[in-house]
């Protein structure tokens, strides 16, 4: 059964697995949240499963032979295997290291790799839609190591412009790192197209994943992705840890980005001996807890089933999509309603999406106004700023009406 054939969620049932969704943050205010692309909410079911480490087996890993730490020691590696498994790596533990976040594991192969292969004459090939996570992180390097930083154009529609991917992309590339799902503009990438066309001269992929995994089935094996990285908490999981897939060969033979306890296997006065993967790149006391909450995570969605969380969002996203852009005064970026992922960002002409979202909260929609970490971007689009909403598989099409009647009342009070 393929996405559009899939099932429809039962979304009131999903509900009861979020508590704070039932939440009042005003008298007589229900929640409606909103922001699931900056950290969705967490199910109990993973609740659950941190506190039962916390109260039962709380302990460091790798480091004890008494029974906590043997236990934490294995329900740790045992979440390393079941995200390797999730993600389609076939290459188990060994592939999949945990980090804080997505950010962290961008800069770990940014650190770990770009600065001992990067040097002048190189290039790096980026997207103008890319989070600051890859943006910045790609321009300082270029800066230590005198490569140059290029950027795929962004058409009017919010596609990525892919007569321009393969004019940017030659043999200079070294590496090509890109988003699979535009934060900003709900676009998802051809990422497949992307690593072919990197691989054909001879440069690495590096994908940022953290709009992509939690709403939609991913397979880093047959994307092909170098590198593949994303975050917890937007997936129904944990704030603090975060996943750094690389293929094994690569993570082989890259040195570690921090040093210190666990990322070693013997240590003299004079060397160091690096640790087994994944463990090399996890220095110091790892997001146990968290990690094991990831876990967690994984199976309840797994048991909902990515298909159908997909197909949900794509339903929920069109329907706010089409509600929206109802009045000429709002404008949408990024593609049309039945080609993006379930996000939407806009502009109400004249009012600023501060305003717009502070009004919104006043109503109970929680959704984030800025620039989402994505400033390059905004001065592409011709706005410093942006009021987006997100959604995700607990939310209804009564929740985007009550956004709609919010944007509304701002456009009352604000009298455009």
């Amino acid at each position: 059964m393929g996405v559009q054939d899939a099932e429809p969620l039962d979304v009131e049932r999903i509900r009861e697995d979020f508590p704070i969704l039932d939440r009042e943050v005003g008298e007589g205010t229900d929640l409606v949240y909103l922001d699931n692309g900056a950290t969705s909410q967490t199910p109990e079911s993973v609740v659950e499963t941190m506190s039962e480490y916390y109260r039962t087996y709380n302990a460091n890993v790798h480091r004890g032979i008494h029974r906590l730490s043997q236990e934490a020691s294995i329900a740790y590696e045992d979440a390393h295997d079941r995200v390797a498994e999730f993600i389609g790596a076939s290459g188990g533990r060994e592939e999949v290291a945990f980090t804080k976040n997505t950010t962290e594991s961008m800069n770990v192969v940014a650190y770990a790799w770009g600065l001992s292969e990067l040097g002048p004459g190189d290039e790096v090939v980026l997207t103008q839609m890319e989070h600051h996570a890859a943006l910045v992180t790609w321009q300082q390097i270029a800066k230590k190591t005198g490569a140059e930083v290029k950027f795929i154009r962004v058409t009017d529609d919010g596609y990525l412009d892919l007569d321009h991917a393969r004019e940017l992309i030659t043999d200079d590339t070294e590496m090509v790192s890109v988003v699979h799902v535009s934060n900003t503009l709900g676009t998802v990438n051809p990422v497949s197209e992307l690593a072919d066309l990197a691989h054909d001269h001879d440069a690495l992929f590096f994908v940022d994943g953290a709009q992509a995994v939690p709403n939609r089935p991913v397979d880093v094996e047959a994307i092909d992705a170098d590198f593949y990285a994303f975050s917890g908490h937007k997936m129904c999981g944990p704030t603090g840890v975060g996943v750094l897939y690389g293929k094994r060969h690569l993570l082989e033979e890259m040195d570690p980005y921090l040093f210190g306890g666990m990322m070693i296997k013997k240590v003299t006065f004079e060397e160091s001996k690096w640790n087994d993967l994944p463990w090399k790149f996890e220095a110091g006391t790892p997001p146990i807890a968290e990690g094991i909450g990831l876990h967690a995570a994984v199976d309840y969605l797994e048991s909902i089933g990515m298909d159908r969380i997909q197909r949900h969002e794509e339903r929920i996203v069109e329907y706010a999509y089409d509600r929206l852009t109802d009045h000429d005064d709002v404008t949408v970026f990024g593609p049309p309603g039945d080609d993006r992922v379930g996000l939407v960002s806009f502009d109400l002409d004249g009012v600023h999406p501060h305003d717009v979202s502070q009004i919104l909260d006043e109503h109970g929609v929680a959704v984030r106004a800025g620039d989402h970490c994505t400033q390059p971007l905004h001065d592409v689009l011709g706005v410093s700023a942006t009021t987006r909403a997100s959604f995700y598989l607990y939310n209804t099409r009564e929740e985007v009406d009550a956004l709609v009647e919010a944007v509304d009342a701002a456009r009352e009070l604000f009298a455009v």
